[in-house]
């Protein structure tokens, strides 16, 4: 592994971060359901929490599962 590039388990945790700090920004709004909110902050912080547990895989099988998970909560987030 190169020095300038992050795991992708530190990636996924500073992306959780971000997202719980753009969730704060926005419950200050009275635009954004809460719904909404409480989708966004699960969803985003899904990802990272399905790549940390991948790292502790019982199987190849099951490690590609738990990042197939990641990615669906990735797009899920994107949307």
């Amino acid at each position: 592994m190169m020095n300038n590039h992050k795991q992708i388990t530190d990636r996924t945790f500073e992306f959780s971060v971000r997202i719980i700090n753009l969730c704060k920004v926005l419950n200050e709004s009275p635009r954004v359901g809460r719904t909404l909110l409480q989708q966004l902050l699960k969803s985003g912080t899904s990802i990272g929490a399905n790549v940390e547990e991948s790292q502790s895989a019982q199987s190849t099988a099951d490690f590609i599962h738990k990042l197939e998970i990641a990615l669906k909560g990735g797009r899920e987030t994107k949307y």
